[in-house]
């Protein structure tokens, strides 16, 4: 909660920062032309067609995997899930940017939201990876032990989330625009070395599956005769198409910062849309028909199974006497 805060207090003042021109007038007309408006920080006018489609999109898909969860188990992708309904809770606001476009705390909280939750689709990827396998019983051809995966990766986002957050605040502190530079630069650093990890665990998940491809043709074909929905091998393609969305916004993400916040790609709505909003819909909507629930049975129920039987089975060996 603490950090979040942090991060709240970051990306205001980089609004804040975007809005110290008080010499500047404000338009009368906040409409008629966005891109030259010094309080617009959008530098457009939100359509609100693109954000009910998006909105309709991320609430879909947030119900499904909510159902899927319901049905099928894997409360382990609970992250990414909870991450869609905020993901769509921040293009909402964009309905409120479109009739107040100046509103400032509006993209406050629109930013935040649309900024933080990918970080849910990446921890349940994570987690994902390291369940697969252990349900493969290929643990040794990971790179990192499946137990650790989760924590090495979501220690370094936490890393990265705190030197962007550093970055920001340091832009508030500024009193000059080479102190506000500095802050931006390390808010950029945050945003390359957080795209930097999640490459790193696409390729242990490719090294992961070219050794087991390699090392272990049974495993590979072991659920051929299986429906489609049971084999594995359709569960590490979508987790290789989820990875190459999350990707593709991370690039998007880095460039835009490059940039700056009144830089091309941030100031215009169909790269939004197009390199951020639909590369992550396709990451976790790829999930409802290839739900891991259906292919990796709950480990724990598993886990406590075979402990329960291991009692019983010693407690009804007959003692000699």
């Amino acid at each position: 909660m603490a950090s979040v805060s942090f991060f709240f207090l970051a990306l205001s003042g980089q609004v804040v920062s975007a809005f110290r021109q008080h010499a500047l007038p404000r338009p009368e007309d906040p409409f008629a032309d966005p891109a030259h408006d010094p309080y617009n920080p959008l530098k457009y006018i939100a359509s609100d067609v693109l954000t009910g489609i998006a909105f309709g999109e991320f609430s879909s898909v947030s119900i499904g995997q909510s159902w899927c969860i319901k049905k099928w188990g894997a409360k382990w992708m609970l992250s990414m899930t909870i991450g869609a309904y905020t993901f769509a809770l921040g293009i909402a606001m964009r309905f409120g940017l479109a009739v107040n476009p100046e509103g400032k705390g509006i993209y406050i909280v629109e930013y935040l939201f649309v900024v933080l939750s990918p970080c849910a689709f990446i921890a349940a990827n994570y987690v994902l990876l390291g369940r697969l396998a252990r349900h493969l019983a290929a643990d040794q051809y990971l790179l990192v032990q499946p137990r650790r995966i989760t924590i090495v990766f979501i220690s370094s986002d936490i890393t990265t989330f705190l030197i962007q957050a550093a970055g920001g605040a340091l832009s508030i502190s500024a009193n000059d625009g080479n102190t506000a530079l500095v802050g931006s630069r390390v808010f950029l650093a945050g945003l390359a070395l957080q795209l930097l990890s999640f490459l790193v665990f696409t390729c242990i998940f490719l090294v992961f599956a070219y050794r087991v491809y390699k090392h272990e043709p049974e495993t590979v074909i072991k659920d051929r005769h299986l429906p489609w929905y049971r084999d594995w091998r359709s569960l590490g393609a979508a987790l290789l198409i989820s990875c190459i969305g999350i990707l593709i916004r991370s690039v998007y993400r880095t460039i835009e910062l490059s940039e700056g916040f009144q830089g091309h790609l941030a100031t215009t709505e169909a790269y939004f849309y197009g390199l951020d909003t639909l590369p992550l819909f396709i990451a976790i909507v790829i999930y409802l028909p290839f739900w891991p629930g259906r292919f990796i049975p709950s480990m724990d129920v598993n886990l406590e199974t075979r402990t329960l039987e291991g009692k019983q089975a010693d407690e009804e060996v007959p003692v000699k006497t």
